[in-house]
């Protein structure tokens, strides 16, 4: 999943590294959807919930396997992880520039909201 996201992303995540992913995988192993094409891994979503707030992060569709519908089974997948945990909205962050990506979720509902912004704190260590 780690070389998929550096072949995949167009950015990565201060979380991608090994140990990011095994906590991922112990805390929620239901919240990582995966989308093979061929036996390969083509696409790949996380669906986090918090018991409150459903967010679909970290989306990634390999590069030869992009504007082929990839993304859709796991984002379906997704809400209906979400609806099954009784979530009532999904947001999906999303880079500024990164403008295939806003159609792309676009497409599938998710709309801009001026509103809001998201900020964000990276740490050096992690919280005891």
């Amino acid at each position: 999943m780690l070389r998929f996201r550096r072949e995949a992303a167009e950015v990565t995540s201060i979380g991608d590294d090994h140990d990011g992913v095994a906590r991922l995988i112990t805390r929620a192993p239901e919240a990582p959807l995966l989308a093979e094409r061929d036996g390969l891994l083509a696409g790949t979503v996380i669906a986090g919930f918090d018991g409150r707030r459903c967010s679909a992060y970290r989306p990634a569709v390999h590069p030869g396997h992009r504007r082929q519908g990839v993304a859709t089974a796991p984002l379906e997948a997704a809400e209906a992880r979400f609806a099954a945990l009784g979530g009532r909205r999904a947001d999906a962050m999303v880079l500024e520039a990164n403008e295939p990506a806003h159609q792309a979720w676009a497409a599938t509902g998710y709309h801009h909201e001026d509103h809001r912004r998201r900020r964000g704190k990276p740490r050096a260590t992690p919280i005891d």
